[in-house]
């Protein structure tokens, strides 16, 4: 048996059309053999549970770069520590509050004249833009729960000072090209070691694959039996993916993701 973990964007999803077509074949054969797809992402919940519902996928998800984990109810024939119960799922919160994150941001905000604006200030119209995602999906990235993408105006000298307060907060910062994001100390490879653990117990013969594209996607990488690392649109693979036994796709996006997919199940089905 094969069990599949994903990344979304750049992974699963092309970067620039968020679309899952080139996949389609793999997504067939997967769904044909009821293979379960768990989706590790940095979007939120309301994003992935959008990309489930087009792909009938009814398995478990990680939201917001391991912020949380949500499992349907009656999934595994057990209990799952640290869960509560949330409408349809067992949920386990390992971020931090998504209101703890903008509080903290718009307090440092205005006490140091920092120039930030934070995603959840930010107009659907402008995240829109910013993102280059539909006004509907603009709308389900604004639905944050433990992470805050803002913008920074400043100096390097502002960015160390924030720097400085961040990790004072107990929290992280992660700079990007043009949003950076505010979050708790969490990553993809938390939520993943839970929801291994819990796949091994149910099916202890199980092969346990793992498809990501950036450093982001290291933790979760680490944690799998066979990990792949996607290509880029520009044909370069991340180099701070440095991980034993990682294959690499021929093709970017979900191109690469259908091509190493449908080649694993493969070599699964033939023993």
């Amino acid at each position: 048996m094969i069990i599949i973990f994903t990344d979304l964007d750049g992974t699963l999803l092309d970067t620039e059309t968020y679309s899952y077509q080139p996949a389609v074949d793999a997504l067939k054969e997967i769904a044909d053999l009821q293979i379960p797809l768990i989706m590790m992402s940095s979007k939120t919940r309301s994003e992935i549970e959008s990309v489930r519902r087009d792909l009938k996928n009814n398995h478990p998800f990680v939201s917001e770069n391991g912020g949380g984990i949500f499992i349907p109810a009656g999934y595994f024939p057990f209990s799952v520590p640290q869960t509560r119960r949330t409408p349809g799922y067992l949920f386990v919160e390992i971020g931090v509050p998504y209101p703890r994150l903008t509080g903290f941001l718009e307090r440092v905000t205005r006490e140091h004249a920092l120039p930030i604006r934070g995603f959840h200030s930010l107009p659907v119209g402008e995240v829109s833009r910013l993102t280059g995602l539909s006004i509907e999906a603009a709308s389900r990235a604004k639905e944050r729960e433990y992470d805050e993408p803002f913008l920074f105006d400043g100096d390097r000298a502002q960015w160390n000072r924030l720097e400085g307060m961040v990790t004072a907060e107990g929290l992280a910062l992660t700079r990007g090209g043009r949003l950076h994001h505010l979050s708790g100390r969490h990553n993809k490879g938390t939520a993943a070691r839970i929801l291994t653990d819990c796949y091994r117990r149910r099916y202890p013969d199980a092969l346990i694959v793992g498809l990501g594209d950036a450093a982001n996607d290291l933790p979760f990488l680490r944690m799998v039996d066979r990990p792949v690392l996607v290509q880029r649109p520009d044909g370069t693979y991340e180099a701070e993916l440095d991980i034993p036994g990682l294959s690499y796709t021929s093709r970017p996006g979900p191109a690469g993701w259908s091509e190493a997919v449908i080649e694993l199940i493969r070599m699964d089905r033939s023993g």
